[in-house]
């Protein structure tokens, strides 16, 4: 199955409690780390709910 690559570039603070959990579902917890997951429909709800703080990359 194909891959994705995605960056996290904003930062949880300040954020609702439900963004910070998602980020931490998609495995990201640092600015500016990269990660790399199945392209599931899952995966892309996800990061859609948080596409203003994950860049996807490559």
């Amino acid at each position: 199955m194909a891959k994705i690559k995605i960056k996290q570039t904003g930062s949880p603070i300040r954020r609702p409690a439900i963004q910070r959990k998602t980020l931490q579902g998609l495995g990201l917890d640092k600015m500016h780390k990269v990660v790399e997951l199945e392209d599931t429909p899952e995966v892309r709800g996800m990061i859609r709910s948080v596409r203003h703080m994950v860049e996807v990359v490559g």
